[in-house]
Formats: C-alpha cells, sequence, structure tokens
C-alpha cells in the first residue's frame, strides 16, 4: 500500500480501542512505567489534536497530543505516544501524523510542544534538546531525550519548571 493510500483524519472516540490493542502490542506493558506516560495518565489528551491514520481499514498508527503546563505556564503540549503499526514501518506514516498533529497545534494557538524521543528522527518537525534543567518531569529521563519544537518562536526560554499534565 502506497503513502497515498493512506488516510489520516483526527482522531474520534470510537477509534480509542484499536489504539490502545496497538498500544499495547508494540510497546508492551513496560509503557506503563515511563515518566512521559505518568504524565499522561494524570491529564486527557486532546483529541481535536490527536490523529489517526488508515490503510484501507486497518489502524496504520496514531498520535495523541496532551495539553501540559511547565512551571505554571500553559499553552504547551507533550506529543505522544507516536505509534506505528509494524508492518507499516518505515513508509511515512509516522511523518505525516506529526506533521498533522503539529499544524493542527499551532492554529490552535499552542506555543510549545515536548516529547521524549530520538533527536535523529524529530529534527525534521523542527524538534531540539531542551536545555538540561530547564524543564523537569515528574520522574527520570534521559536529558539528552527530552526534546522541543517552539510552534511561536522564541518561546521555549520563556518555559521552564517541572511539567504536569493540565487538569
Amino acid at each position: 500500500m502506497s503513502e497515498d493510500s493512506l488516510a489520516i483524519r483526527q482522531e474520534m472516540p470510537e477509534d480509542q480501542s484499536e489504539i490502545q490493542k496497538l498500544h499495547a502490542r508494540v510497546f508492551g506493558p513496560g509503557r506503563f512505567t515511563r515518566t512521559a506516560y505518568r504524565v499522561r495518565e494524570t491529564g486527557a489528551f486532546d483529541q481535536q489534536l490527536s490523529w489517526v491514520a488508515f490503510a484501507g481499514k486497518e489502524l496504520a498508527g496514531a498520535v495523541r497530543l496532551t495539553p501540559i503546563r511547565i512551571g505554571g505556564r500553559d499553552r504547551a503540549l507533550l506529543l505522544g505516544p507516536l505509534i506505528v503499526a509494524p508492518q507499516f514501518a518505515g513508509k511515512g506514516y509516522g511523518r505525516r501524523l506529526i506533521a498533522a498533529s503539529l499544524e493542527a497545534a499551532r492554529a490552535e494557538g499552542f506555543a510549545l510542544v515536548l516529547l521524549v524521543g530520538d533527536l535523529a528522527y524529530y529534527e525534521a518537525f523542527g524538534f531540539g534538546p531542551v536545555p538540561p534543567g530547564q524543564i523537569m518531569m515528574p520522574g527520570p529521563v534521559d536529558p539528552a531525550r527530552l526534546l522541543a519544537a517552539e510552534l511561536m518562536p522564541g518561546t521555549l526560554e520563556r518555559y521552564s519548571g517541572l511539567m504536569r499534565a493540565e487538569r
């Protein structure tokens, strides 16, 4: 199936069961111990900013954005999890999901998106390292993997402190 046959749309409530199954299949039970999951557990992802990809009728991937506060400042998001079913890996589906989510976040006036991931993959979307110690998560995270993308230029320097999910 070509990338052109991929359909991307906002996540709908009826997608949640299939997304959860894909998370369990790809990430396994260890996903719940990760710090980013702990942040997401305490707040709700924004369905308007979360996207799914279907190849025909099969869920190919999904990405969610969760509103967060950093040191009391809002208008920031935590990206993830980004997931692509193994049979669709390497076909650009993840890139298209990220692009859709960042475009929607920018249109809604969000200033900053953070994630925990590999710089080599995410830098193409404008992500770069957060300066060490500037933003903390409520648990252990490799500081080299804490990345930020400014949706409004110059915003990263205005955010510092502990990250937590919006409630």
